[in-house]
């Protein structure tokens, strides 16, 4: 194991035993060192590696803590690894969503406010003026971010996004027919919002899915029509 590895899983123990709780401050970097037997310079890169990790934070001028390791925060990590997935890698995170959102999709039926829906469909129409693939996106993760914050868990609704970010769906609607993708994307909305104003949940589950699969349906059958490409991921 390298040593920024040992030391970077000395101080998760550490967290994970109590002795450094959410929002307490590490001690100095020479003490630390040497309750954990460590080089201060591997100290140091473990430090930054977890700040990275947002495990901790650094604070200018004032020393370095734990941060408050709520779970949404540590998913944000994440985000990177899905925002450079491609193939395989990117197929199997729409996968997860798949299982995973239409299930929110359909919780979200009975919680949404009028309010909440009117918004949803300012969102949809505001969708359909779009001149760039990237505006079409910008509104895509509004409308699907805001049924899943309906739930009332961020945890679910930071591992919606990580599963789906905007530069991997911008990549997915690029590779795609960009008008009959988008046109789809419409109708599938469509769907949706009807089913969340009906408050019908398992339509609504329903059409989240048929939604989620056809994109996913769509890399699968790319990734099969480029072999060397497949082979490759």
């Amino acid at each position: 194991m390298a040593l920024t590895d040992e030391a970077i899983d000395k101080i998760k123990a550490m967290i994970v035993a109590g002795e450094l709780a959410p929002g307490s401050r590490l001690p100095k970097e020479e003490i630390l060192a040497g309750q954990l037997g460590l080089s201060r310079n591997s100290l140091r890169e473990a430090v930054r590696a977890l700040t990275a990790m947002r495990i901790l934070i650094t604070r200018q001028g004032d020393g370095t803590y734990v941060s408050s390791l709520e779970p949404h925060l540590l998913l944000e990590s994440l985000s990177f690894a899905a925002d450079v997935s491609q193939g395989h890698t990117a197929l199997q995170l729409l996968q997860v969503r798949r299982l995973l959102e239409p299930q929110a999709t359909g919780l979200a039926a009975a919680l949404l406010k009028p309010e909440d829906l009117q918004e949803l469909r300012n969102i949809l129409e505001r969708s359909r003026t779009v001149a760039t693939v990237e505006e079409f996106v910008a509104h895509d993760i509004a409308f699907h971010l805001r049924i899943v914050e309906a739930v009332g868990n961020p945890v679910l609704s930071m591992l919606l996004q990580v599963l789906s970010t905007r530069t991997q769906r911008v990549r997915i609607v690029r590779g795609s027919q960009t008008s009959h993708a988008l046109k789809s994307a419409h109708e599938d909305h469509e769907q949706i919002l009807s089913a969340l104003q009906s408050r019908d949940a398992l339509l609504a589950a329903a059409a989240a899915t048929v939604h989620i699969t056809a994109v996913e349906q769509w890399l699968a059958t790319s990734l099969s029509d480029d072999p060397i490409r497949a082979i490759d991921e």
